[in-house]
C-alpha cells in the first residue's frame, strides 16, 4: 500500500487561518489503493474535459474518440498494471488534485507533438503531462506540491531527464482548461528550464533528477 506523505499547509499552499489550522495535506502515488479516491474527484468533475479519464496523453493513433466509460475501464486498467503515474494530493481521505508523470512511452500523445517531434534531438526519460485540482481548491498552490511530488516519485523510481510542456500566459487570464500541463513560471520556480517553443505559449521544459540511493 502507498505510503502518505504529510505536508503543512501554511501560507504557500493557502488555507484558513493561523487560529483554526487545518490537517496537513498529503500525497500518494495512484496504485490500485487509491484508485477509488482518484474515480471519486473525476467523477464529481463529470469525466473531466468531457470524460477524459486524463487517459489522452496514454493514447497511441487510433486509440482515441470513445466515451467516457470506455476511458475509464482503459485509465483502471492502466493503474492496476502500473501502466499508469501520478502524484496525488489528499485532503483527509480526499483527493483533491494530481500531476500525471511516466515513462516516455507510456505517455506517447503530447500538444503540437508534430512542431515537438521536428525539433527533437532525443526523447526524455520522463514526461509530466497533466494536472487537475478539484474545482472548490483551486490557487492554493495544490499543483505546485503534486508536481514536486511527482518529481520525488520519479528519484525514486531511478531519476533521469524530465520534460514537460507548460504554457506561458504570462499577465494574461486564461480558462483554466488550457493550463491543465501547468504554467511555465511554476516550472521555472521548481528548476526546469526552457528549451525549445514548440507553440505559440507553449515550452518544452526540462530537468535532471537524481536517482534517490537507498538509506543504508
Amino acid at each position: 500500500m502507498p505510503r502518505a506523505r504529510r505536508h503543512g499547509t501554511g501560507s504557500d499552499i493557502g488555507g484558513p487561518s493561523p487560529s483554526i489550522p487545518r490537517p496537513p495535506l498529503t500525497t500518494k502515488p495512484l496504485s490500485p489503493e487509491t484508485w477509488p479516491a482518484f474515480a471519486r474527484l473525476v467523477e464529481k468533475h463529470n469525466g473531466i474535459f468531457g470524460g477524459c479519464w486524463c487517459i489522452s496523453f496514454h493514447l497511441e493513433p487510433g486509440e482515441g474518440k470513445r466515451g467516457a466509460a470506455a476511458y475509464r475501464a482503459m485509465k483502471e486498467e492502466r493503474v492496476r498494471e502500473g501502466r499508469a503515474h501520478a502524484a496525488l494530493v489528499f485532503d483527509g481521505p480526499n483527493a483533491v488534485g494530481w500531476c500525471q508523470f511516466g515513462p516516455t512511452a507510456e505517455l506517447p500523445n503530447i500538444r503540437s507533438k508534430k512542431t515537438y517531434e521536428e525539433g527533437l534531438n532525443k526523447l526524455p526519460d520522463w514526461r509530466i503531462t497533466c494536472f487537475f485540482i478539484d474545482r472548490e481548491r483551486r490557487g492554493e498552490g495544490i499543483a505546485t506540491l503534486a508536481l514536486r511530488e511527482a518529481l520525488g516519485c520519479i528519484a525514486q523510481l531511478g531519476g533521469g531527464t524530465v520534460e514537460a510542456y507548460p504554457e506561458d500566459y504570462t499577465g494574461e487570464k486564461t480558462s483554466n482548461s488550457f493550463l491543465c500541463s501547468g504554467t511555465l513560471g511554476m516550472f521555472e520556480k521548481t528548476g526546469f528550464r526552457k528549451v525549445r517553443k514548440i507553440a505559440m505559449r507553449r515550452w518544452v521544459v526540462e530537468r535532471r533528477i537524481p536517482p534517490k540511493r537507498a538509506r543504508r
